[in-house]
């Protein structure tokens, strides 16, 4: 078996690393930004940390702010216009999935334009050229987005998301600028920062799950389970570590996939407009618990890295049950719900939900092959 590794050309980690932005624009020989962020960063003077920058260093930009929490194709295609219009040879994406994500298929189309439907991204798309160059700035701890090769769009038309994966959309720069979350509220905070450990533990138990992608998803999860809870209180060291720990965390399951969680959480966001980490984490538990028989001896491993001592003096249903309960446990204590009737989901549309999991494209990594009545029961087992 052939295993692959794609990573950004460049990365910056650290207080300050937005500073690096002009002189990477420079080096490209790019005479005009399309900067993609939304209406809240601009609001609240974060992504205005870029834009003055730019300003600064006498580069050319243009600001594109039509961004929704779970990006649309409306939100796509309005961008590409944009970028015609403004005449971008760079995108600088200042956000977290959302902006990043949107950027990404923009970006894609710009350079394959018989795309430009973005309904057939899905999937692994046959494109044919690397996307316009995109710097991506991350403002939120979770997603990874700016170091992966995935992107999520949501179809309002149809009421569900879809998942794209392409090695030619991946940001040539990452900027993981811990000063950029600084402002982060707590809720959010949380839920991105669930959404890293989701993307750990999957990206630890997929089938595809190998010995490079393990050693940085058991660091992710140590590092995100020491820091998320400090991050959440806003503390300034918990917030640079969970930066980090999110990013590592991209680096391994862009390449390896994921599994039911994130086919069960992308219908959640579709239909309720539920954010994507809250989604993935009020899951992870029960999501676990159905896959422990198929994981062999990898939870004594999450257990390890979570903190859980004495693990190599346990049973395995004794180890599986202490990564359950500290994974459970530090969901609650950084304010996640438990039931899905709390955010809003109706028992009726249980069937649909489940059966849009199930064609997911990120089920098939899932380390136990399921059903869709076993998608349904597990939505179930917390409404």
């Amino acid at each position: 078996m052939v295993n692959r590794i794609i990573l950004n050309e460049t990365s910056y980690f650290g207080p300050g690393a937005i500073k690096a932005i002009p002189e990477e624009i420079r080096n490209r020989a790019c005479k005009k930004v399309m900067l993609v962020t939304d209406k809240d960063l601009l609001k609240f003077k974060v992504a205005t940390k870029v834009t003055e920058l730019l300003s600064a260093a006498g580069i050319d930009f243009e600001i594109y702010d039509n961004i929704k929490a779970n990006p649309t194709i409306e939100n796509v295609q309005t961008g590409v216009a944009f970028c015609k219009k403004c005449g971008a040879d760079i995108i600088v994406a200042v956000g977290g999935g959302s902006a990043i994500d949107t950027s990404k298929a923009i970006a894609i189309i710009m350079t394959n334009p018989e795309f430009a439907d973005v309904r057939s991204l899905e999937g692994v798309a046959p494109t044919k050229n690397k996307c316009l160059p995109i710097i991506a700035v991350s403002t939120t701890s979770g997603t990874a987005a700016e170091v992966t090769i995935n992107y999520v769009i949501t179809d309002v038309e149809k009421n569900r998301k879809f998942v794209c994966v392409d090695p030619k959309d991946i940001p040539i720069v990452a900027v993981v600028d811990s000063e950029m979350c600084a402002s982060m509220p707590a809720k959010l905070c949380a839920a991105t920062g669930m959404d890293a450990l989701v993307h750990a533990i999957e990206g630890y138990i997929t089938k595809a799950a190998w010995e490079l992608t393990d050693m940085v998803h058991l660091k992710a999860i140590e590092i995100i389970s020491k820091n998320l809870r400090k991050s959440v209180k806003g503390d300034p060291a918990g917030r640079e570590a969970m930066a980090l720990g999110q990013y590592i965390a991209g680096m391994g399951f862009s390449n390896v996939g994921l599994g039911i969680d994130h086919s069960m959480a992308h219908p959640l966001s579709a239909v309720y407009d539920i954010p994507h980490g809250t989604a993935c984490a009020i899951l992870l538990a029960p999501v676990l618990k159905f896959n422990a028989p198929a994981t062999g001896e990898r939870y004594r491993e999450i257990a390890r890295a979570m903190g859980v001592a004495g693990v190599d003096e346990m049973t395995q249903d004794e180890y599986r049950a202490a990564a359950i309960e500290a994974v459970a446990k530090l969901s609650t204590d950084v304010g996640i719900p438990t039931k899905l009737s709390e955010l809003g989901v109706k028992a009726e549309d249980i069937d649909f939900l489940a059966e849009s999991a199930l064609a997911d494209a990120c089920t098939p990594g899932n380390p136990r092959d399921v059903t869709k009545e076993e998608i349904a029961e597990i939505y179930r087992s917390i409404f």
